[in-house]
This record gives structure tokens, C-alpha cells and sequence, in this order.
């Protein structure tokens, strides 16, 4: 997705997010993956409320973009973040373009899950 289709489906997962009764408090990223910081009611089920943004958005990308082939990946990574690391959070989503000059995605992903002591399978990160 280029870079105009990339904030137009920011915004677009922003609206879904309140739509879902969810708090949108940052939506960045790059061509091959995407960031949310969103705030969520403790009667929110995460898994339910990603299966309904990736298929409320996936339908809006084939209708509205026009890229039949768009989907999203299987999973998900979620990590928690308390109220003072936010204004740390949405700057890293804000920079994602520059921040990932230098490193793919996988390996963000590696280093957030070794910085929160999540263990994982290497199989499933690609």
C-alpha cells in the first residue's frame, strides 16, 4: 500500500476502533505492517476486537481501495503499556517510517517481545 493509502487506512482503523467502543490513541506504520495504541474497556475481549477491526478493514481496503489482494496476517502481537509510557508509544508509532530505514520488521518485533520477556517461537514470526 503506498503512503496515501497507508494514512487513509490510519484513519480508517482510528474511526473502527471508537466504532468498536475502543480508544484510538495512536495508528501509524509502514507498508508491510501496522501500530495501534488503543484503549480498551476491561469488558473488551482483545481477540474479538482484533477479528473485528482486521475484518471491518480488510472489507474497506477491497471496497474502498480497490486491493483485492489485501489481507492481514493470522496473528497479532499485543502488549499492555501503562499511562506514562503512552507520549513514548505514540511517538514510536509516529516514526515509523524513519525507524524502519534501518531495521524490518521481524526484528522489531523480536526486540519487543524480548524487551517485555514474552517468550515466543522464531516458526511463527514470519
Amino acid at each position: 500500500m503506498n503512503h496515501r493509502g497507508g494514512s487513509v487506512l490510519h484513519e480508517y482503523l482510528g474511526g473502527t476502533v471508537e466504532g468498536l467502543k475502543g480508544f484510538p490513541q495512536g495508528v501509524g506504520g509502514i507498508a508491510d505492517h501496522v501500530h495501534l495504541l488503543v484503549g480498551l474497556k476491561a469488558t473488551h475481549c482483545l481477540a474479538d476486537f482484533m477479528r473485528e477491526l482486521k475484518k471491518a478493514s480488510s472489507a474497506w481496503v477491497h471496497d474502498e481501495i480497490g486491493m483485492q489482494p489485501f489481507a492481514w496476517q493470522e496473528g497479532y502481537a499485543a502488549f499492555t503499556v501503562s499511562p506514562s509510557a503512552r507520549p513514548e508509544v505514540q511517538s514510536y508509532i509516529a516514526r515509523q517510517e524513519v525507524h524502519h530505514r534501518n531495521r524490518t520488521f521481524r526484528e522489531e518485533l523480536v526486540e519487543m517481545l524480548e524487551k517485555a520477556r514474552v517468550e515466543y517461537d522464531p516458526r511463527y514470526l514470519d
